[in-house]
Parts: structure tokens; C-alpha cells; sequence
């Protein structure tokens, strides 16, 4: 309350101060009335004129006529050049007086401008130290070259939190016993490194893992984003990086971790122009990481899921000394993040981890921790006071494919296109021993988009797919195209997403693989490597037109061939074909045993 009347009493002081300059610029005059040039020579010759002023213009030759006649009232003419004014008063035999030109008001235009400049800055000073006191929003604009890192020094993470990265806690251990213990590695003559780099895709537990190292030395933490250090004000980035390392010098053992450091990190060149701050920005982190005595036990910790663009001179032996990959989780990382993530969630006796990590290949664990809130709210929504397997099963196809969308209604043709393309995909998945076995099929619209989706759920982990997989993967990826044409003798949109992954399948086949014949066994690249323009603004392809032409021949000769394998397949079982889409037509999802049973009985 005393701040803000402060406050108050400040904005009183301004607002006095501008009417004051406001009265001495627009000082009091009378009341006259503007009259025309004509009506004007009417007046001066009636005879009725008592007094004439004539106010000239100091700038320009011109100014204006003031009249006051015997009644009292008050007329004005302005006139573009004052002794035609003078003449016209002295042919009307009209005595007149000439108004004194206005000096410059010294107080108006030098003083009150500098005495309300002051005022103002001082408030905004006050409020600032005031609100810096506080520890309020101010606080930070007075603090422009502070660091933003924020101080955590008693880490309750510790790697007993951290599953399904089992390699990677090992590498981190040994830079955990030095914080520790750091005499008895600087005996010997070793050091710990200065930097590691924490490398790995979104959502993998590399902000965990820093915090878990923390937690495990007891150590002080500091951490921030890449993002933290940039501002629009050149130099505020490069402050911001020596206080950092001033605080935690200060505190050392301790580590600094900063996330998303390819904000910062961002490889320099000169031929595009560069960007001043985060280039003084990166210069300093540079020079910092090199005269910090790591003796201390001061770790930079540092995490991307970008490091191509990052500078080499930030990779260089004695700054990131260290990369470590922190990969999706494989099977057993999955199971174990389950785990983890369900300590304080009430699960039923259904409940199986291990089916649930085979049908989540490629999730990583914040997508895990992700599934098992949604099944413990599915459960919620349901009244049940345990999370079941059903409930699992409903999370990951809520995160994989998003919310059924039972408001988006389709018309009866719609309902069946959609079921004969989906039955199509699990029937020649069905078909073939190389594709992942059908776990379920529904033509409930999804939130992502889709109007209807076959999940497939894999019988084991596999880090290495064969042609024979690739292929399979093709004619399955095409088998909705393919029933469609064959039902209903036409084809639809929807099939959109499945012709684009069978291209992109199609050509890493080509390009990546080396599994056609006619190009060979050379890596040409794929479509979507990413050209970073800092470094290679004149990327190109690499390779002669004619070998594009070649590529793009087999990639449809590849596609064109998985097409006709599927529409085969399906016109030898077309009874299984509508039976299915009939079922699926009835009941909207198909469970994997009723679909066995289904093809069973018609294969």
C-alpha cells in the first residue's frame, strides 16, 4: 500500500508539471472573432475602431490584426504580410501599437523539458528498486546481464528415478564419484571432463538424467535454456554467461546444465551475415569453458536433439569433452519406465507391462508417462478405482492417434469405404508372414485426422528390418488403396498418408538401403536431410539428373509392384474381405481374437 501511494504521489509530480508547461505554452489570451477580409475593411471604416494591435509573426512575414471597437467587442484578422496591414490601419487614419516579438521562454523550452526528463527517470528507477526488493517482475529489468539460471542445491531426483537408460546412468556415474570424491581421481593426475553433452530425440530423460547426477553428487544445480542467454540487446547474452560462471565457480562442486543449447550453440559463418548477440553469446561460453579450473568440480552439462548444427569449437576436446546418446528406450527400457511411472497408480490384476512396451516400439519415456496419466483418468472416467489393461490400451492409441471423435458423424458410403480400406490393411497384414500381427481395428474418427486405423502390435523387439520386411510393409501400406478400387471401382483420398509412407519406404529402399539392383549399392540421401543454412546454403543433390530419374523409376516400379501383390492377395480372399468390413461395420472396432477367429473360419 505505501508503494503504491508512492507511487501515486510521483504521478501527481508529473502531472503538475506537464499542465504547468501546458499554461506556459498556451498562455491566456481574449476572446476575439475571426471576420473576413472584407467584413474586416468594413469595420476599420465604419469609424468605430478604439484600438488596433498588430501581433506579427517572428518566423514569417505574416501575423494577425487584433481590433477592439467602442462597444468592447473584439475582432480578428489574420494577414499574410503585416505592413500591408500597417498601410491598410494608416489609410483608415487608425492609430495602432506594434506587439513585442516573444523571446524565447528559456524556462518553457530548456528547463521544464530537462526538470520533467529527471522526474520521470526517477520514478522509474524507484519503482524498479522497489520491485527488485520484492524480488517482483521489476526485479528482472534492472537485472539485464544477471543470469537467468535458476539454483536448485538440494536435488531430490536420483537415478533410482531414472529407467530404461541403464548405459547411460553408467557412463554418468564415474562424473558423479568425482564430485564426490574428486581427490582421489586428481591424485592419479585424472580431471573430470568439462562438458558432456547430452544427445538424444524430445522426451528421452535428458533434463532427468542432469538432475539425477545432482541428486546423486549433492551438489548445487543450476539450470537454464539455451534460449535464456539471447536478448535484443547485443552483449546482454555474453554478461549473462560470466555471471553464470562467476555463481557457480563460487559454489563449485556444483554442475550448470543448459538445455537446448543449440540456441546458443549454433555453428558460426560469416556468409549469410551471423547474428551479433549469439555469436558473442557462444565466443563467451567458449572462453568460459576454457579457463574454468575443472579441478573444482565445476561440470557443464549440455542437451540437444540437434547436435550437426551445433559449432565444432564447442565440441573440441576440453570443452564437451563427452557425448552421450540417450537413445529411445529399447523393450526392457519401456517395461522398467512403466514401472517407474506406475509406483503410485493402483493397477489391476490384467495389467501387463510387457505387451503394452511391445505395442509403444519407438515411444520414448515422456510418451509413457504420458500413457500412464491417461489410463489412470480413462480409469477415473469409468468409476473404477484400479487402472486395467483396457485402460492401458486406450491411453496409447489416445497418444498415438489421438481422442475418438464421436461427434464427426459419416454417411452410410463413407462408413463403408472406411471399413473395406481398414479391413483391407488387416487382411493382408493377416496374410503375410512378415507383417506385424493385428491387434485391433476401428472406424471411429480420431482426433489426428483419422477417420479409421488398423493397430499392429509386434511379437518381439527388433532393431534391423530384412527386404522381405520392407516389402511387406509396402503391400500392407497400399492394401487399403487396393480394396477400395476393387470394391467400389474408384478410389478416395483416403489413402493419403499411406501412399506417402510407402513412398518414403520405396525410396530409402533405393537410396539408404541398397536393396535395388539397377542403382546399387551407393547412398544417395534421403529427401528429408535437413539443410542447415548457415553451413550449406548450396546444398544439391549430388548426383546427375539421370540418376534422379533412375531412382524415381525404381521407386515406382517398387510401389507399382507392392500394389499389384496387394490387390492379389485381397482377390483371393474377397469373401474374408467383406465379411470383415461387414462385422466392422456393425460394431465400429474389431479385437484382435475376433478377427482371428473371423479369418480363421474364411481363410
Amino acid at each position: 500500500m505505501k508503494q503504491q501511494q508512492t507511487f501515486r504521489g510521483f504521478m501527481f509530480i508529473i502531472l503538475m508539471l506537464i499542465l504547468l508547461m501546458l499554461a506556459l505554452r498556451f498562455p491566456y489570451a481574449r476572446q476575439a472573432q475571426t471576420v473576413t477580409a472584407q467584413e474586416f475593411e468594413q469595420i476599420l471604416g465604419s469609424g468605430n475602431v478604439a484600438e488596433a494591435v498588430i501581433s506579427p509573426n517572428p518566423q514569417t512575414p505574416s501575423g494577425y490584426v487584433t481590433v477592439t471597437l467602442a462597444n468592447g467587442q473584439t475582432v480578428r484578422q489574420n494577414v499574410s504580410d503585416v505592413k500591408d496591414a500597417e498601410q491598410l490601419l494608416k489609410d483608415n487614419s487608425i492609430d495602432y501599437s506594434m506587439e513585442d516579438v516573444p523571446q524565447e521562454n528559456t524556462l518553457l523550452t530548456v528547463v521544464m523539458p530537462f526538470m520533467l526528463s529527471i522526474v520521470v527517470v526517477v520514478v522509474i528507477v524507484t519503482m524498479m528498486n522497489r520491485g527488485a526488493a520484492g524480488g517482483g517482475s521489476n526485479a528482472r529489468m534492472m537485472n539485464f546481464g544477471r543470469s537467468r539460471a535458476k539454483l536448485s542445491r538440494d536435488s531430490k531426483v536420483n537415478f533410482t528415478n531414472v529407467a530404461g537408460l541403464e548405459e547411460e546412468k553408467e557412463e554418468l556415474e564415474e562424473v558423479v564419484d568425482f564430485l564426490k570424491n574428486p581427490q582421489k581421481y586428481t591424485s592419479v593426475g585424472a580431471r573430470i571432463p568439462k562438458g558432456m553433452l547430452l544427445v538424444g530425440p524430445p522426451g528421452t530423460g535428458k533434463t532427468l538424467l542432469a538432475k539425477a547426477v545432482a541428486g546423486e553428487a549433492h551438489v548445487p544445480f543450476y539450470s537454464l535454456s539455451g534460449s535464456d542467454f539471447v536478448e535484443m540487446f547485443v552483449g546482454v547474452g555474453a554478461s549473462r554467461v560470466r555471471d553464470l560462471f562467476k555463481n557457480a565457480t563460487e559454489n563449485a562442486p556444483c554442475i550448470i546444465f543448459i538445455d537446448e543449447i543449440d540456441a546458443i550453440g549454433r555453428s558460426r559463418d560469416s556468409r549469410m551475415g551471423g547474428n551479433d548477440e549469439r555469436e558473442q553469446t557462444l565466443n563467451q561460453l567458449l572462453s568460459e569453458m576454457d579457463g574454468f579450473d575443472s579441478s573444482k568440480g565445476l561440470l557443464v552439462l549440455g542437451a540437444t536433439n540437434r547436435p550437426e548444427i551445433l559449432d565444432p569449437a564447442l565440441l573440441r576436446p576440453g570443452r564437451f569433452d563427452r557425448r552421450v546418446i540417450v537413445d529411445k528406450p529399447d523393450l526392457k527400457g519401456r517395461v522398467n519406465i512403466l514401472k517407474v511411472h506406475s509406483k503410485d497408480v493402483r493397477l489391476d490384476e490384467t495389467v501387463d507391462f510387457e505387451e503394452i512396451a511391445l505395442a509403444t516400439s519407438g515411444a520414448v519415456g515422456a510418451d509413457l508417462a504420458n500413457m500412464m496419466n491417461e489410463a489412470a483418468i480413462n480409469a477415473v472416467k469409468n468409476g473404477r478405482q484400479a487402472v486395467s489393461q483396457k485402460d492401458l490400451f486406450e491411453a496409447v492409441e489416445l497418444v498415438l492417434v489421438g481422442k475418438e471423435k464421436k461427434d464427426r458423424i459419416l454417411s452410410k458410403e463413407e462408413r463403408r469405404i472406411v471399413s473395406y480400406h481398414e479391413v483391407g490393411h488387416a487382411l493382408v497384414t493377416a496374410l503375410q508372414k512378415d507383417a506385424e500381427p493385428v491387434q485391433k481395428i476401428t472406424i471411429v474418427p480420431r482426433t489426428m485426422g483419422a477417420l479409421g486405423y488398423v493397430m499392429q502390435v509386434p511379437e518381439e523387439e527388433k532393431y534391423l528390418n530384412t527386404k522381405k520386411e520392407l516389402e511387406a510393409m509396402l503391400v500392407v501400406s497400399l492394401a487399403g488403396r487396393a480394396a477400395e478400387e476393387l470394391v467400389f471401382d474408384t478410389v478416395t483420398t483416403g489413402a493419403a498418408n499411406d501412399i506417402e509412407q510407402a513412398t518414403r519406404i520405396a525410396r530409402a529402399m533405393v537410396t539408404q538401403y541398397g536393396m535395388s539392383d539397377k542403382v546399387g549399392l551407393i547412398h544417395y540421401g534421403s529427401d528429408d536431410d535437413e539443410v542447415f543454412i548457415g553451413r550449406d546454403l548450396a546444398h544439391t543433390k549430388g548426383y546427375a539428373d539421370q540418376t534422379a530419374a533412375l531412382i524415381d523409376g525404381e521407386v515406382k516400379n517398387i510401389i507399382d509392384e507392392s500394389y499389384a501383390k496387394a490387390k492379389e492377395l485381397l482377390q483371393e480372399h474377397m469373401n474374408v474381405l467383406h465379411r470383415c468390413a461387414q462385422l466392422l461395420i456393425e460394431k465400429e472396432k474389431i479385437g484382435r481374437e475376433e478377427f482371428e477367429s473371423l479369418f480363421g473360419e474364411n481363410a
